[in-house]
Parts: C-alpha cells; structure tokens; sequence
C-alpha cells in the first residue's frame, strides 16, 4: 500500500504552516491576474474555444500541486504549445464544430500525458536534451513568428486560417483587400499591446496583461462596440465540466498520436529545463523523471476536463515567486479564484474583444522571441547561427508539425557534423589569466616557444581520424618556431 505521506501534494500540506497563507494569497492573485487571460487567449490560439483554456488552467494546476515535485513550478496554457495544437487539430478537423476542435484537444492532452509519464517510467527524461541549443531557439523563434502573423487578422477584427506564414499572410492581405479591417477592434488590440509591452518593460510587477483586458472590456461596454462590429469571446458557459473521456474518430488517432510525440517532446523540453533552473536557484534537488510523470499527471486531468496539452509557464511561475509565493498552494488557490470566475462571474468576461486576446499572444510572441542568443551565435559561432536560422526558416515555411521534423534532422546533422569535423584551436598563454585559451578568439594570447598546444573538440573515431592527422600537420606547418 502506497504511504500517502509520499504524495507531494499530501507532504506540503503536512508541513503547511500558517505564516506561509498571507504570502501565498497574495502571489496567488498575481498569478491569476496572468491565468485568466493567458489561458483564454492560448485556447483560442490552439482552436478551441477561450473557456477551454479556464477548464485546462485549473485542471493541471490541481493534478500538479498534488503530484509535483517542485514547490514552486506553475504548468497550464503555454504559448509554445498552442501553435502545435491548433496545427494538429487542423490536421484532422478540416470543418467542424467547436465540440470537436475540444475532444480533439482531449485526445492530444491524454496521449501527451501518458507519453509523458512513459518517459518517467522509462527514466527517459534526457530524450529533452536531443535538440541542440541553437535549432531549439530557431525552432521556438519559428514558433514566435507564426504567432504573430496568425494573431494579426484578429487583431484587425477579422480571422485568416493557414498553417505557414506565406498562407497566413495571403488570408491576411486578401481580408484587408476585401475590406474586413474593423477600425475599433484594431485599435483596442494596438492599445491593449501597448498597456502590456510598457507596462511589463517598466512596471514588471504590476499586471499589465489584466489591465490591458480590463480596459478592452470596459472600452467595449462604454463605446457599445459589438455593435460596431468588434468580434468578442461571447457567451461563457457557467460551471466547470465532469470528467470525461473525448473521443474521436479511430482513423484520426495515428495522425494525433504522431502529433503528440511533438507536443511531448516541446513540453518535456520546457518543463525540465525550468524546473532544473528553479532548482538550482533554490538549492533544491528534484527528480527530472519525477517531474516528468507530473507532467503526465496534469496532461492527463486537463484532457479529462475538455482541456489541451499544457507545459511548464515561465512568467506565472516567475510571477508566484516574484510575489513572495512559498509552494503549490499558490496555485491551488489561483485555481480556486478561476474556478469562482466560471462559477458566478462568468459573464463579467463575455464582452473581452477577440483583438485584446490577440494582443496577449503577440506580447507572448514578442518575449518568446529570443534575439540575444541568435545575436550572440552570430557573433560566437556563425554555423551555429545559420543552423537557428535554418530553423526558423523551416517552420515558418513548412508548418509547426513538420518544422518539429525540420528541428530533429537538423540537431542530428549538427551532431554528426560536429564530431566529423569539430572545432578545434591553437592555444596560448594570456597574462593574468589562468589556463589556456584559443589564439584565434583571444588576440592577446601568446603560445609557449617551440611548443604547439592544439585541442581537438571531439572524441577521435574512424570518420575523424584522418581530418585530425591533417589538421596536426598543419597546425605544426603554421607555427612560428621549430
């Protein structure tokens, strides 16, 4: 029989104190300042309807807190994951109702959770680890441009569909030459981005992403904008679903199921490596297999509750610990507070305009667009740069789905390249400095006379052998002295 007291959530309630209540109240509004709209706006982003992401946020927050390891680590909605979703649902739901786009979604959640805690079992966790730095950074770039060009019809108050950015963009212009910008939906988008963008560049604590939505539906009520034509989210059905099982269509399930691999395979990434990173911070040891059944745990409750597949969430996680949170309790209570909205407020968030939750994906999009590291790889290694912009290029032209495939060849390439042909250096002395360091990056440094100190970056094998010979020889023909 299973000790309860092994349970991660049954153990911090055991050693819950009182003192820990108030700070963990007051992270858990924060948090769900960022819950509310987050969890709408990726919904829609993924192809379901905005509630999906309430049901989804409170879902694998619960299933977490009970069975996380790690005292901080929020998981739900994800901008990442969203773009995948609503390619996957697209892959086998060419014209359907929203009924199906969420049993669909149930089925990626349930597939992704149990491969997620196969990978646990398994004591797999390092399959995370297979996509080199720069192809993930081009990937999940890739990613940020798709969102932003999908975003841009709605923020102008019209939709546009497609999978790759040559499609989305020709729906988009043919939407503006066909006359559908709405004028008052782009500007309460463009405001709602702007509130968001400055106040997180000035204000870091304080929720612009709630302000932003707030005035969008205070704006909509005061300038009776729906009858201007301003598309909004609509009636909120009120309470939260019985668990159930989706079911869909047994010739769509292989196509999900390849879908989910890729779903797994961003969510472990994201997960793991925020998790390590709160460790390390917190000087905390958590066991990555352990958090990887978690995942699966929480994948799992969320497909059971009409929701999608969710990740690890960087800012809710960094808002909680910003905000003085202690453990899993914040977001308990956080999904208390959404679970209160669905009960008794849900009509309070019927008139929030479609063009504010785009806003709120293109202010993802913006900040998971990481242009400091391609900078830096410019500057660094520029094989490394082109293969992140190898990336990049592969998702925006090919799709989310099939960029995944893209990303995979190209890590396997740069792996295989790297060992058959590595990086290698002369090294020389720099005064004041200890050790040794590549002359070619470091201008200043000045080799031992009559000794050439070379470093090979790569194990020697069959297919580098004879380079390595090669490169001695010449190395020893290159230098100054005997």
């Amino acid at each position: 029989m299973i000790d309860p007291r092994r349970i991660p959530g049954v153990r911090m309630l055991l050693g819950y104190r009182r003192a820990q209540l108030v700070p963990d109240l007051g992270a858990a509004v924060a948090v769900t300042a960022l819950m509310i709209p987050h969890g709408m706006a990726y919904a829609e982003l993924g192809g379901t309807p905005a509630v999906t992401g309430l049901y989804t946020t409170v879902a694998a927050v619960v299933a977490y807190a009970v069975f996380g390891p790690s005292r901080h680590l929020l998981l739900g909605p994800d901008s990442s994951l969203a773009p995948l979703i609503a390619a996957a649902i697209s892959l086998v739901l060419a014209d359907g109702s929203p009924a199906d786009a969420i049993a669909i979604a149930g089925v990626l959640a349930l597939m992704t959770g149990a491969l997620c805690w196969l990978v646990g079992m398994l004591r797999l966790g390092y399959v995370a680890e297979l996509l080199s730095r720069p192809v993930q950074v081009g990937y999940l770039n890739g990613l940020a441009i798709i969102m932003v060009c999908s975003q841009a019809a709605k923020l102008c108050g019209f939709s546009a569909g497609g999978e790759t950015v040559p499609v989305i963009l020709d729906g988009f212009f043919t939407g503006l030459s066909n006359n559908l910008l709405n004028g008052w939906a782009l500007t309460v988008g463009l405001a709602a981005l702007a509130v968001i963008l400055v106040v997180a560049r000035n204000w870091p604590r304080v929720p612009g992403v709630l302000i932003a939505v707030l005035g969008a539906i205070v704006a909509v009520e005061a300038f009776d904008l729906v009858a201007e034509g301003v598309p909004v989210v609509g009636e909120i059905p009120t309470g939260f679903p019985s668990p159930s099982i989706p079911s869909v269509d047994r010739a769509d399930l292989w196509p999900l199921f390849l879908a989910s691999l890729g779903l797994t395979w961003v969510t472990l990434t994201d997960t793991t490596a925020l998790s390590r990173g709160i460790a390390s911070r917190d000087g905390d040891r958590v066991d990555p297999n352990a958090e990887i059944k978690a995942l699966g745990v929480s994948n799992a409750a969320a497909g059971l509750f009409q929701g999608f597949p969710i990740s690890a969430s960087t800012s809710r996680t960094a808002t909680s610990q910003a905000s003085g949170g202690t453990s899993q309790m914040v977001g308990v209570i956080s999904a208390a507070f959404v679970l209160l909205l669905l009960l008794v407020g849900a009509g309070a968030i019927e008139s929030l305009p479609d063009s504010a939750l785009a806003a709120v994906v293109i202010a993802a999009a913006i900040h998971l667009f990481d242009h400091r590291e391609m900078v830096w790889l410019f500057a660094a290694r520029r094989s490394e740069f082109w293969l992140c912009v190898a990336a990049i290029t592969g998702v925006v032209l090919l799709g989310v789905l099939n960029g995944i495939l893209v990303a995979v060849a190209l890590s396997l390439v740069n792996f295989v390249r790297r060992l058959w042909r590595p990086y290698d250096a002369v090294l020389g002395r720099i005064e004041k400095r200890r050790g040794d360091h590549d002359v070619d990056r470091n201008p200043d440094a000045r080799e031992v006379p009559g000794l050439v100190l070379f470093r090979f970056d790569a194990p020697l094998f069959f297919a580098n052998a004879e380079h390595f010979v090669r490169r001695i020889h010449d190395v020893v023909a290159e230098s100054d002295g005997p």
